[in-house]
């Protein structure tokens, strides 16, 4: 992650979540400081700073970017009371790239330090956090090996060694101390005192391993092959009549987008788009809000009274008509074949080409084919 061992250290946990919730709970704020959290955000890298300070969001731009000149606007605004800039490296909706380096070093100069969320990023793009006497340098970072083709139940903080060697953990025990009496406690240096319990070795030494086999293959490498398969898939679905494309689209630059692209169908519900393309074609995608409620609404162009009646239903736990879109993605593994056949299935269901009969769930919105379901005992067994 280009990170300075002697600045920066690393707290192994179970995923970005848990990463970002022992930053909200270790960096040092108050009420009335102020966390400028963009738009863009999946709702771990917005909801744990609500907890602990006033949440400012910064907004976006109509394609889903954010926007610049409204950042600079509020780094003003709160001057003296930002202190923590909380943006992601790379938007798990759009895939849209913000210029982190550009924002840290905005950011120091307003005083405020910038923590990234690098979930969706990593395993797409080179990371080079810096030296901290580098105006442009990112003070911490959050990484899940999932993303990043090892197993689940592994996240990783990488964060300011000066910040961790300050204050108490929040979970407390095993691990976490150099001395325990009755009355008195002297905690482990870090970053032992924030990784509490018994550690995940296996889980740790995964990441590693496949944080080695993706330098081996060239992140280089890795983005032009995915950049190809993104420009070949927005050409082609640019090109279906009734499917309509949200973020950077047409507009798409390598160096501004990852291979993630959302996406409508018109008079398709997003759930009954994605249960086709699983059981008819085998396509796994994903659907719905993708845990950004705030930035797909945006993207969506929901009016004040559509989010309300959105957000009534849905804690009504009817989600029917829950707001969504489909989102496809691509890794390093993905072929342009893949990307064909994805293109005509697409343009099959627009057409009203499919031949399944599908059933909603009330509760959850998703549909499912009749009479059918996946054979998992030709897969595995338990």
């Amino acid at each position: 992650m280009g990170a300075n061992p002697d600045q920066h250290l690393v707290i192994f946990g179970k995923n970005t979540t848990e990463a970002l919730n022992k930053l909200s709970y270790r960096f040092p704020l108050r009420e009335e400081d102020v966390v400028l959290v963009s738009l863009l955000e999946h709702h771990s890298n917005d909801l744990p700073w609500r907890a602990k300070a006033q949440v400012v969001h910064i907004g976006i731009d109509p394609l889903g970017r954010l926007d610049q000149e409204d950042f600079e606007r509020k780094l003003a605004q709160y001057a003296g009371r930002v202190k923590l800039v909380a943006v992601t490296g790379a938007a798990n909706v759009t895939g849209y790239l913000p210029d982190i380096h550009s924002l840290a070093r905005k950011a120091h100069a307003a005083g405020a330090q910038i923590m990234v969320d690098a979930a969706q990023l990593a395993p797409h793009r080179p990371i080079v956090m810096g030296d901290l006497n580098d105006p442009a340098h990112l003070d911490y970072l959050t990484i899940s090996a999932h993303k990043m083709y090892a197993p689940f139940g592994t996240g990783a903080l990488i964060g300011r060694r000066d910040t961790f060697e300050q204050g108490e953990p929040e979970y407390r025990g095993g691990g976490t101390i150099r001395a325990v009496s009755t009355t008195a406690v002297h905690w482990a240096e870090a970053p032992d005192r924030d990784e509490a319990g018994s550690p995940n070795v296996v889980g740790a030494v995964a990441l590693a391993t496949a944080i080695k086999t993706l330098g081996e293959i060239g992140m280089e490498r890795i983005a032009q092959h995915e950049a190809a398969l993104t420009s070949y898939a927005l050409q082609g679905m640019a090109k279906i009549e009734g499917l309509k494309l949200y973020g950077t689209g047409a507009h798409y630059t390598p160096e501004e987008r990852l291979g993630v692209i959302p996406f409508n169908i018109s008079g398709k519900s997003d759930f009954l788009v994605a249960a086709i393309l699983s059981a008819e074609w085998g396509i796994g995608v994903r659907n719905g809000c993708f845990c950004a409620h705030p930035y797909v609404l945006r993207l969506l162009n929901y009016s004040e009274v559509e989010i309300k009646q959105a957000w009534t239903s849905m804690v009504a736990r009817d989600n029917r008509h829950k707001p969504g879109m489909v989102r496809v993605s691509f890794g390093m593994y993905n072929t342009l074949e893949e990307i064909e056949v994805l293109l005509e299935a697409l343009s099959r269901i627009a057409r009203d080409e499919y031949y399944g009969q599908y059933v909603q769930d009330i509760e959850s919105g998703e549909y499912q084919a009749v009479g059918w379901s996946p054979e998992n005992s030709q897969y595995f067994s338990l």
